[in-house]
């Protein structure tokens, strides 16, 4: 009697099982917007919470192992039980949150508190701009890149488990959710911090060649796309599964990321006859959006061959322009919160910071309406694979929703910021406005980022995901993060910023 093949059932069993992932996340439909936005909107109201306990009772200095635990179950705690256990009911989530706020405001304030506060008085006096550079940190801009973060690493191991909701995972063609969103808000992000460089220029009168800014955007996306190689040999060489309609049969993300400074260098030029980052990226993604409906491109992404190298990677290669544009839109917001106001007050400042961007979020919000109502608009859908017009106003629209959010949470508790008359004020105002794991996560981004996809991969490749129960997923994923959260406070406590 001849003895059963174990290789032959084993390769059997793992490409089985390798089929059953790619069909996990596979035709998915995805949830409603409003879903996306209360879920989403756990960050904020959390960072409200934060902002309490610290403004009331200097809870998180000095930064005890206790306020690290605290920081932690908030920053990052809070925003996991949203995609999972909370899943579901993120409205009763959200209402304990602001439960918790109000209970721990009608707490007396600490007597450390009261001396913080009656500090800025002190530097607004002197009323010196010294030694203040032309450009701010503000808290609310590390609050929002870090939770985008956290949720970022939350979700891309996340969403290899049963528990969290296939509504949150990538739509397959058409519709919205909530990993839909943290793609497109991870390149949002950059570009709010990218317009740093171009504001120095401007401030200092400079204006840098083209062929200078094609060369260091080119030394920037070196890393970038070296880290897509290494994904893309890693994947192919360990049978690792993939979805292949989210950006092709070669393509990833750090692709499209390491494509994006040569690009927007060239873009630069263009200022010169659109003079607004916003009306640059509005411009290509209508232009982008016409091709689309008025040629066979849009067919041809959905439903054409792969038989050549173009056709193997079209949604990475085109989905480009819609991220590029998204790119361009936060450049936009980053010339209007990275600047400080000079020679004003702080109530002004911070009124007029919070007038623009609600102004912006109100513009932005009634295009995606403009292309998405089927009543008073054209009736577009939205569509992450394509990076279409109307996923670029969607994503656009909400990062500056919540930005605004998390702006006047700041402005409400930690005015002092905007008081500060020298950079050691200003320094002190920002530490104490900010939480330290959330500042841990924006300072070394994409290095967390790239350690969070390794922790990924090697849980998909040693634990059977798709096989665990809510109480072990629940226990991988508070260790993964604790791990992903460790070395970034670790990066930060030690000082190190590590630049890809």
């Amino acid at each position: 009697m001849a003895e059963p093949d174990t290789g032959a059932n084993a390769a059997r069993i793992a490409h089985s099982y390798k089929q059953l992932k790619e069909d996990f996340v596979s035709n998915l439909s995805g949830g409603s917007v409003i879903e996306v936005a209360q879920v989403c909107a756990v960050a904020p109201i959390v960072t409200l919470l934060w902002s309490v306990l610290q403004s009331r009772q200097s809870f998180f200095k000095p930064y005890t192992p206790l306020a690290f635990v605290i920081d932690y179950l908030l920053n990052v705690g809070a925003l996991l039980l949203s995609v999972t256990l909370y899943s579901g009911s993120p409205i009763l989530l959200n209402i304990l949150l602001l439960t918790a706020a109000a209970f721990v405001y009608a707490v007396p304030p600490s007597t450390s508190s009261k001396k913080k506060q009656a500090k800025p008085s002190n530097a607004k006096s002197t009323s010196s701009s010294q030694g203040l550079s032309v450009l701010s940190t503000k808290p609310f801009l590390t609050n929002y890149r870090g939770n985008m973060m956290v949720v970022t690493c939350i979700c891309i191991l996340a969403v290899d488990f049963r528990l969290f909701p296939r509504r949150f995972a990538k739509v397959e063609t058409w519709g919205t959710s909530l990993m839909d969103m943290g793609v497109g808000s991870f390149v949002y992000s950059a570009g709010i911090v990218a317009s740093r460089p171009l504001l120095k220029q401007r401030a200092e009168g400079e204006t840098t060649p083209l062929t200078t800014r094609l060369l260091t955007s080119i030394r920037h996306s070196l890393p970038l796309l070296a880290l897509g190689i290494v994904r893309l040999l890693s994947v192919k060489g360990l049978d690792y599964a993939e979805h292949v309609t989210e950006y092709g049969v070669h393509w990833n993300f750090f692709f499209t990321l390491g494509f994006l400074p040569p690009f927007v260098a060239l873009f630069q030029s263009a200022l010169r006859v659109v003079p607004s980052y916003a009306g640059l990226a509005i411009l290509l993604s209508v232009v982008y959006q016409i091709v689309l409906e008025s040629t066979g491109l849009k067919a041809w992404i959905l439903i054409g061959a792969r038989d050549n190298l173009l056709s193997m990677n079209r949604e990475g290669i085109f989905s480009f322009w819609g991220y590029l544009a998204i790119f361009l839109a936060g450049q936009d917001m980053g010339m209007v919160v990275l600047p400080r106001s000079l020679g004003s007050s702080s109530k002004t400042s911070a009124k007029v910071l919070l007038t623009k961007m609600g102004t912006w979020a109100a513009v932005w919000s009634g295009l995606y309406f403009l292309a998405t109502d089927f009543k008073y608009g054209f009736g577009l859908s939205v569509s992450r694979r394509l990076a279409n017009l109307p996923y670029m106003l969607w994503v656009v629209a909400f990062n500056q929703g919540l930005l605004f959010a998390f702006a006047v949470v700041d402005v409400v508790f930690f005015s002092s910021f905007y008081s500060a008359g020298d950079a050691r004020v200003e320094k002190e105002a920002y530490e104490t406005a900010t939480s330290r794991v959330l500042k841990a996560y924006n300072r070394n981004g994409l290095a967390v980022f790239l350690l969070a996809n390794l922790l990924t991969g090697l849980v998909n490749m040693t634990v059977p995901t798709l096989h665990v129960g809510g109480v072990a997923t629940m226990g991988i994923l508070v260790a993964y993060m604790g791990a992903v959260t460790g070395v970034a406070v670790g990066l930060d406590v030690w000082d190190i910023t590590i630049k890809l």
